[in-house]
């Protein structure tokens, strides 16, 4: 799955909140517990980076990414709008 997609699916169950998503469930929670959310992944990248723990790095980067995703869409920032800062920096 790439970026695109994982942003389009959690934007489409922001707004048609299916039983059992996840992501309704965090949405329903509120921006205080979205912004947690991403300070525990956030954490946990740094564990396992200091740990030198390449599978956890993954997976707790994976978990970082989507919940930062999450409060992105419930701010309404859209990655062509994260793309165009990367432009900005000469991030190709």
């Amino acid at each position: 799955m790439n970026f695109e997609r994982l942003y389009e699916v959690i934007k489409n169950r922001r707004e048609q909140k299916p039983n059992g998503s996840y992501v309704s469930a965090l949405i329903d929670q509120g921006q205080d517990r979205v912004i947690q959310k991403v300070g525990e992944e956030a954490i946990e990248v740094v564990i396992a980076a200091k740990n030198l723990d390449k599978v956890k790095l993954i997976s707790e980067s994976t978990d970082l990414i989507f919940h930062v995703f999450v409060l992105l869409d419930m701010k309404d920032i859209s990655l062509d709008e994260i793309y165009l800062e990367m432009k900005k920096r000469n991030v190709k």
